[in-house]
């Protein structure tokens, strides 16, 4: 069902005050964005999302990359997941997902180019 994890996604209230932090430990971003920053580690990405909050993210999470987001979706609910943010396009041909595990534990989902 996945291919690995893509995106480790922080929330951060001061955009500014995290692109500095993670800024001295990746280096320059490649996409630096009002609603976005985001680093490239290998083949990891690392994303800040100063709009996480008020999305209801707690704190990190991890997005799974996943051939059909819908499929993936509903086969964590029948697991007993609860989706906490439901498919999205996000642009650029990407879409994510949240459910949430049986421990209420952040489970992201992924799909796009």
């Amino acid at each position: 069902m996945t291919s690995g994890k893509h995106s480790y996604v922080v929330p951060v209230r001061d955009l500014e005050a995290a692109k500095a932090v993670y800024g001295a430990l990746f280096g320059a971003p490649h996409t630096d964005q009002a609603y976005y920053v985001g680093y490239r580690v290998g083949e990891q990405e690392i994303g800040l999302n100063p709009n996480g909050h008020a999305q209801g993210m707690t704190g990190p999470v991890v997005f799974w990359n996943v051939d059909d987001i819908e499929k993936a979706v509903a086969a964590l609910v029948d697991a007993g997941g609860t989706v906490t943010a439901p498919a999205t396009d996000v642009g650029g041909g990407t879409t994510i997902a949240t459910v949430a595990d049986a421990e209420g534990n952040p489970v992201g989902l992924i799909t796009g180019p």
